[in-house]
């Protein structure tokens, strides 16, 4: 980094990737500022700056190599797992003299959660940090690495009493081509190798797909859908009265597809006139988007998929941000980063789902005009499709 950049740097002041410190004066609270960056993304702690006024102050040689040593020693000793942070030096001019300032450069970690030798853990929030506690928060970071899957954990107080038979039989059916006792197996002994059962307790995924009431267990797992009068969410009026849905994954798709079918207009475009018409919004897209809303959010997040229509256009809201560092091109191109590996593949089975990175491609293709905001801050991810005015 050259002087011109830094002070450009320094000119901002603190943000959610920038730390300004006057000197080194307390290991701990280094040791916690740079396990959040770590959980974060990333950033740098820049030494010889008051922190709240911004004001270049500089350090000399011997606060610059005691510095250094210590930096290493607190990512080597205090930090869990140990970490490599980088530093460098750099001169710059300012009314009174040149100034030394020394850089701490930490990358976004990649074996989240780090903790301090306490096992608390740590991470940004705007130009500050806070001690994560949420169990969600804390299980999302394991299901960042892969060491923990939402979709595969066991529901408690769940048991095979959950689970509709019925439901499950004709699915593995559909899978295999043959019944579960065909393949030699009992009942539950199925359950187990289709992971819809483990240690005695349902899992979410099996929950969500074969369960008898799931909402019953999981009451934030619903579709909330909702046409307005207006273009903002904040009107009161509504065309059709909110409504929650319930049910299986299946059912909550099913359910959405007909309440958007039902909310939007269908137009004659060259058909027959006593054709029901095409909808306005392509309906391939719609399927696209909601089924990924169902199968790929995050399920850490205790909260329903919304379905908003408004006079101008349709949201589809998912709960959870892009997983992985993925992002909008690697989903618009087909690279996709599958955060519930046990509910994609029943929905390959259930649902006009194929699991190739392929149906986003395909809405895109459908409905050019589709929009995808990936909102990091409020962990959410919305699609909007904009509805052609009325004449």
């Amino acid at each position: 980094m050259n002087a011109i950049e830094l002070l450009d740097i320094i000119s901002i002041g603190e943000t959610s990737t920038v730390q300004f410190k006057q000197k080194l004066d307390n290991q701990d609270k280094i040791a916690a500022e740079i396990i959040a960056f770590l959980n974060t993304k990333g950033g740098m702690i820049i030494f010889g700056i008051e922190d709240k006024t911004g004001k270049i102050l500089g350090l000399d040689y011997a606060e610059i190599q005691k510095i250094g040593t210590t930096i290493s020693n607190i990512a080597n000793d205090l930090v869990k797992p140990k970490v490599y942070v980088t530093t460098e030096v750099v001169s710059v001019d300012d009314d009174t003299g040149q100034k030394n300032i020394l850089i701490a450069h930490v990358e976004e970690g990649i074996i989240k959660p780090y903790t301090d030798n306490d096992g608390r853990i740590w991470r940004k929030q705007g130009t500050d940090k806070r001690r994560v506690s949420d169990r969600n928060e804390i299980m999302r970071f394991f299901q960042q690495n892969g060491d923990l899957l939402a979709d595969e954990t066991e529901v408690f107080k769940t048991d095979i009493g959950d689970i509709d038979e019925k439901c499950f039989t004709e699915y593995f059916m559909k899978e295999f081509k043959e019944s579960y006792q065909e393949k030699g197996l009992t009942y539950e002994e199925a359950l187990r190798a289709k992971r819809v059962l483990r240690n005695g307790r349902v899992t979410l995924a099996g929950l969500l797909f074969f369960g008898k009431n799931p909402q019953n267990i999981k009451p934030a797992f619903t579709i909330k859908a909702v046409s307005f009068f207006g273009i903002d969410l904040s009107e009161n009026q509504y065309r059709t009265k909110p409504e929650d849905f319930k049910g299986t994954i299946p059912i909550l798709f099913k359910q959405g597809m007909n309440f958007l079918r039902s909310s939007l207009r269908h137009m004659q475009k060259g058909q027959n006139f006593n054709s029901v018409g095409i909808l306005e919004i392509s309906e391939n897209a719609l399927i696209e988007v909601l089924q990924n809303a169902l199968i790929h959010r995050d399920y850490f997040k205790n909260s329903p998929v919304r379905i908003l229509v408004f006079d101008d256009r349709i949201e589809i809201v998912s709960p959870g941000k892009l997983p992985n560092s993925l992002t909008i091109e690697d989903i618009k191109y087909g690279n996709p980063v599958i955060r519930n590996n046990q509910i994609a593949m029943f929905s390959a089975n259930t649902l006009p789902y194929s699991g190739l990175g392929s149906g986003i491609k395909r809405a895109i293709k459908d409905q050019p005009n589709i929009e995808f905001i990936n909102d990091e801050s409020g962990e959410q991810f919305i699609v909007k499709i904009p509805r052609e005015p009325m004449l």
